[in-house]
């Protein structure tokens, strides 16, 4: 995972909206477009800016790909805000 690519795509709203969404649970493609007024090819190209930085994972069943949230990435960047909020006498 690189920071610079996670911030890349938190950068944009309906990317951040994507990843609200998918933190009620896991979703197809599909369904995640039901929230956005937008065509399914928008919603599949910010899933795959995610995908590349790691911030959502895949995962075929059947005939359709849902898609999750990768809290481990997640929980990398605030584990680095943590570090940076942090004082020098505090660590």
């Amino acid at each position: 995972m690189s920071f610079n690519e996670a911030f890349k795509a938190i950068a944009d709203p309906n990317r951040r909206k994507i990843l609200s969404i998918l933190k009620k649970g896991d979703l197809t493609a599909g369904e995640i477009a039901d929230h956005f007024d937008m065509q399914k090819p928008s919603v599949s190209h910010h899933l795959k800016i995610l995908k590349q930085a790691d911030l959502v994972e895949d995962r075929r069943v059947g005939q359709h790909i849902y898609y999750s949230l990768n809290t481990t990435v997640f929980q990398d960047l605030m584990s680095w805000f943590y570090d940076i909020l942090q004082k020098e006498g505090d660590k």
